[in-house]
C-alpha cells in the first residue's frame, strides 16, 4: 500500500501525466452527466419505469443498458451510447478481411488509419439511423399516450436528432480521451457505464442479505471473497500469453571484424486473442430465440424458443457457451494472421529455432494458436455463464452480472490497459510503475 501511495505521489509530480488523468476524469464526468438528460416530450418517470422493466428481463437489452450505464432504461439522449460506434468498428474490421480497398488502407499507415476512422464515423451515423427509430418505436409502444407530451413527427424528429447527437458526442469524447487523455477512450466510456451500476447492485444485494435476514454478513463476506477470486481469474485470462522464442540473424558492424550476435526475443501469443468479442457475438445471436418467441404463432415453436430465452436456463447457457467457443476460434482466425507474422519475421531476418522461415513458420504458429485457443475459449465460456451459475445460489441478478460475463472482462481488460499506459509514463520519467515494488529510480538526466 505504501508503494502504491508513493506511485500516486510520483504521478502528481509529472505535469503531463497528471493533466492527462484529470482530463480523462473530466470527460468521463461529462459523459455521465449527459447520460442523465432525458429525451423531451415524454413523462420521464413513466418512460423510465417501462424501460427498466423491459431491460430487467435480461438478454441483449440488459447488456445494452449495462454498457450505457443505465441510460437506455432512462430514456436518455445517450440511450444508444457508444454502442453504434462499437458496431461500426466491428463491421469495418470484418470488412477489412474481404474488401480490397480497406485492406489497402490498413497498409497505408497513418493516412490509411485516418480514412478508416472517417469511414467508421459515417457508418456509426448510419447504424444510429437504424437503431434510433427502433428505440423510439419501442419507447412509444411501452408508455401510454397520456405520458406523451409530444406526438407524431415532432417527437420522432426531436428524438432522432438528440439520439444521433448523443452518439456522436460520445464518439467524440472517446476519441478525445484517446488522443489527449490516458487509456482507450471508447473502452473507458463503456467501463464507466458498467461501474455506474456497481454501487446500486451491491446495495441491493447487501439489503437482501442483511435487512431480509437472507444469510447475513457472512454471506456478503463469502460473496466478496469469491468475487475477488473471479477477478483474479479474469486477470489471468487477459494477461496469459504463450511465448514463442525468436532468434535474429547475426550482424557484422562495419569496420569491425567481430560479429554481433542477433537479439533473442519472443512472439507473445495471447491465450484469449479474441478478447470479449466472442461473448458480444454470441449474445447477439442468443437474442434471436427471444424475438422468435415473441412473434411466433405456433405454440410448439414459441415454447422451444422461449426455453432458450431464459438467460439463467440450462439450455440457454449451454448454447451460449458453445457459441463463445466457436466465435473464439473464428475471431482469432480473422484477426491473428499467422502468414503475415511469418512473412514479417522473415523480412526482418528473424526465425524460430529449428523451424524454417516462411510457410513452415506460419504453420507452426497457426498450430500453437489453435491449441492455446481451446483452453482460452473454454475459460472465457465459463466466465461468461458464471453469472447464471451464481444466481442459483441466491445472488441477485443485478449483482451476479459482476461475477463474470462481458462486464467483468471489459472492466479488467480496460483497467490493465490503462495501468500499463500510466506505467509507461512513470518508467519513461525514471519512476517505478504504478503496481511495481521497489524504490523510486534515480534520474540519469
Amino acid at each position: 500500500m505504501k508503494k502504491f501511495i508513493q506511485a500516486i505521489k510520483d504521478i502528481s509530480k509529472i505535469e503531463e501525466l497528471k493533466n492527462k488523468i484529470l482530463l480523462t476524469l473530466g470527460f468521463m464526468v461529462v459523459y455521465r452527466f449527459a447520460a442523465q438528460v432525458s429525451l423531451p416530450g415524454i413523462d420521464v418517470n413513466a418512460a423510465q419505469e417501462a424501460l427498466k422493466n423491459q431491460a430487467g428481463e435480461g438478454g441483449l437489452l440488459d447488456i445494452l443498458n449495462m454498457f450505457t450505464g443505465g441510460a437506455f432504461a432512462q430514456a436518455s439522449v445517450m440511450a444508444l451510447g457508444i454502442m453504434p460506434y462499437i458496431s461500426a468498428s466491428i463491421v469495418v474490421q470484418l470488412m477489412g478481411i474481404a474488401v480490397p480497398y480497406l485492406q489497402k488502407l490498413q497498409k497505408d499507415g497513418e493516412s490509411g488509419r485516418k480514412k478508416i476512422n472517417q469511414i467508421t464515423r459515417w457508418l456509426t451515423i448510419g447504424i444510429t439511423a437504424v437503431q434510433g427509430p427502433a428505440y423510439i418505436t419501442n419507447l412509444s409502444s411501452l408508455i401510454p399516450e397520456s405520458a406523451m407530451y409530444l406526438s407524431g413527427g415532432m417527437f420522432w424528429i426531436s428524438s432522432m436528432v438528440l439520439l444521433t447527437s448523443g452518439t456522436i458526442f460520445a464518439m467524440w469524447l472517446g476519441e478525445k480521451i484517446t488522443d489527449k487523455g490516458i487509456g482507450n477512450g471508447i473502452s473507458l466510456l463503456i467501463m464507466i457505464g458498467i461501474i455506474a451500476r456497481f454501487p446500486g447492485a451491491f446495495v441491493q444485494e447487501f439489503t437482501s442479505r442483511i435487512a431480509e435476514s437472507n444469510g447475513g454478513a457472512i454471506m456478503i463476506l463469502i460473496e466478496v471473497v469469491v468475487w475477488f477470486a473471479v477477478i483474479l481469474a479474469c486477470i489471468l485470462l487477459v494477461t496469459a500469453v504463450r511465448k514463442i522464442g525468436v532468434q535474429y540473424a547475426r550482424k557484422t558492424i562495419a569496420g569491425n571484424v567481430k560479429d554481433v550476435a542477433g537479439a533473442r526475443e519472443y512472439i507473445p501469443l495471447k491465450l484469449n486473442s479474441a478478447g470479449v468479442m466472442p461473448i458480444i457475438f454470441a449474445q447477439a445471436i442468443m437474442f434471436v430465440p427471444g424475438a422468435i418467441a415473441n412473434s411466433a404463432s405456433n405454440e410448439s415453436v414459441k415454447s422451444i424458443a422461449a426455453s432458450f430465452s431464459d438467460i439463467n436456463g440450462l439450455g440457454y447457457n449451454l448454447v451460449f457457451a458453445l457459441l463463445i467457443i466457436i466465435f473464439s476460434y473464428f475471431y482469432t482466425a480473422i484477426t491473428i494472421q499467422t502468414n503475415k507474422m511469418a512473412e514479417d519475421l522473415k523480412r526482418s531476418n528473424g526465425f524460430i529455432p529449428g523451424v524454417r522461415p516462411g510457410e513452415e513458420t506460419a504453420n507452426m504458429l497457426d498450430s500453437i494458436l489453435s491449441k492455446i485457443t481451446l483452453p482460452g475459449s473454454l475459460f472465457l465460456a465459463l466466465l461468461a455463464i458464471l453469472p447464471a451459475i451464481v444466481v442459483k445460489f441466491g445472488i441477485q441478478q443485478s449483482w451476479a452480472i459482476f461475477y463474470g460475463g462481458t462486464s467483468l472482462i471489459i472492466m479488467v481488460g480496460v483497467a490493465i490497459d490503462t495501468i500499463q499506459q500510466i506505467n509507461s509514463h512513470l518508467l519513461n520519467r525514471h519512476y517505478d510503475g504504478l503496481m511495481k515494488t521497489g524504490s523510486k529510480r534515480k534520474s540519469v538526466a
